[in-house]
C-alpha cells in the first residue's frame, strides 16, 4: 500500500517483527501543588481536664474509647466491637496496641487536615495513650458526632451525618405489634 524506502527491503527470511509500537509519551502537564492549609485541633494533647468523662473512658476504658473512635474514622466499615476487641487483644498479648490505634491517629488527622503535632503519631500514641486517644476522641465531638451511637445499623450513621449538616433527624412512625381486626 505505501511504497518501501529505498533502505528497507523485504526479507522472507527474517523473524518477524512482535509487540506493539513503543511511543515516547509527552511528560504530565506540572501543575503547582495545592497545599491544604492545616487546621488546629480543638482541644490539647494533655487538655484531659476539660472532659473528665472522655478522660475516664479513655485511661480505664480504653478499648472502648478506641472502638468508637475507629468506628467513626473508618465511617462505619469496621464496628466498634471489632475494633475495640482488635486493641484488647493487642493488649493483652503484645502490649503493643498503640501501632494499631496510632494508624487510625494518622487517618483522623488525614480526613480533618490536622498537623501532626506535637510529634509523631506512633510517638504520641506509645508514651501518651490515653491522653491521644482522649484528644482523638474530643475532637470527633467537637466535630459534631455523638460517640454513643456512632454508625450502628446505618441509623447512627444517619445521624451522626445529619448533626454534621445541622439537620434534625426525625424518629420513624411506631408500628403497633399483633393482628387486629
Amino acid at each position: 500500500m505505501y511504497p518501501q524506502k529505498p533502505s528497507e527491503t523485504y526479507d522472507p527470511t527474517a523473524p518477524p517483527v512482535i509487540g506493539a509500537p513503543i511511543y515516547q509519551a509527552a511528560p504530565p502537564p506540572m501543575y503547582p501543588m495545592q497545599s491544604v492549609r492545616p487546621q488546629e485541633w480543638s482541644s490539647g494533647l494533655c487538655d484531659c481536664g476539660q472532659d473528665c468523662k472522655t478522660c475516664c473512658l479513655a485511661c480505664f476504658c480504653p478499648c472502648i474509647a478506641f472502638g468508637r473512635i475507629a468506628e467513626i474514622v473508618d465511617q462505619g466499615t469496621t464496628p466498634c466491637a471489632t475494633s475495640g476487641a482488635i486493641y484488647a487483644i493487642l493488649t493483652c498479648l503484645t502490649g503493643c496496641q498503640w501501632v494499631y490505634s496510632c494508624m487510625y491517629r494518622s487517618k483522623l488527622r488525614t480526613q480533618y487536615s490536622l498537623p501532626e503535632s506535637p510529634c509523631n503519631d506512633c510517638l504520641i500514641h506509645c508514651c501518651c495513650e490515653p491522653c491521644a486517644l482522649s484528644q482523638e476522641y474530643r475532637e470527633l465531638q467537637t466535630r459534631g458526632f455523638d460517640m454513643k451511637i456512632g454508625f450502628d445499623m446505618k441509623i447512627g450513621f444517619q445521624a451522626n451525618m445529619a448533626r454534621q449538616a445541622g439537620i434534625a433527624m426525625t424518629a420513624p412512625p411506631s408500628i403497633q405489634g399483633g393482628m387486629m381486626k
